[in-house]
């Protein structure tokens, strides 16, 4: 497969550590020949889960960097601003053939750092300060927490991951992350991965109805 084998320079932004690996790791692993670097905004002073992040990326073949924004319990909204700032100072200010990042309305029932980071990435996107060919949002839902999250069938790029790089990515969440099977990040990890895609910035405010879901 001619794709498979093109060489391309991405960048995948996201909130948490295992986030890069749930919602795109085995897209990450399928495309052996990209290159991949990883934006994480939080837990960057969380020495387990840091060390256990730097630990993923060498399985995903990543490079990449972590940011240390507030995620406490509390969840209080980020400053836009602080959240752009952040994005910039940590992503290298390169051209991408494509970024990768959150939906807007988030994989689940509800986590407000990754609809921030969302929201912030297509900002930035739009308004030229980041650059990229293209841009992919994660595309997950849960039924309003009806069921645990899967990918949406609909969306731009849809792919069940065959067994080996599913096991592989799978091995990551319980074996370097360390969530036992029974938890919700191992049940949850997706066989089959999705993806809004987007060509031009312009698409995102077609697209984007209802305080900023995409449908």
């Amino acid at each position: 497969d001619d794709e498979l084998r093109k060489t391309k320079m991405v960048a995948l932004i996201v909130a948490h550590p295992d986030d890069e690996t749930l919602w795109a790791g085995g897209s990450v692993l399928g495309h052996p020949s990209w290159n991949y670097f990883v934006v994480c905004l939080c837990r960057g002073s969380d020495t387990d889960r840091a060390s256990k992040f730097h630990n993923a990326l060498k399985a995903l073949n990543a490079e990449g960097v972590m940011g240390d924004l507030d995620d406490g319990p509390e969840q209080l909204p980020l400053d836009e601003f602080v959240l752009e700032n952040e994005i910039l100072n940590l992503l290298p200010s390169i051209h991408f053939d494509l970024i990768i990042t959150h939906n807007p309305k988030g994989e689940y029932t509800r986590h407000l750092r990754h609809e921030e980071t969302s929201r912030t990435v297509l900002n930035l996107w739009q308004s030229g300060q980041i650059s990229a060919s293209e841009l992919w949002t994660f595309a997950y839902e849960d039924g309003h927490k009806k069921y645990l999250p899967q990918a949406v069938e609909t969306a731009s790029i849809y792919r069940v991951l065959s067994k080996r790089i599913w096991l592989r990515k799978s091995g990551i969440i319980t074996g370097i992350y360390g969530f036992g099977e029974g938890s919700w990040e191992a049940e949850t990890t997706p066989r089959a991965e999705a993806f809004w895609r987007f060509t031009n910035p312009a698409e995102i405010k077609k697209r984007i109805k209802n305080k900023g879901v995409i449908l």
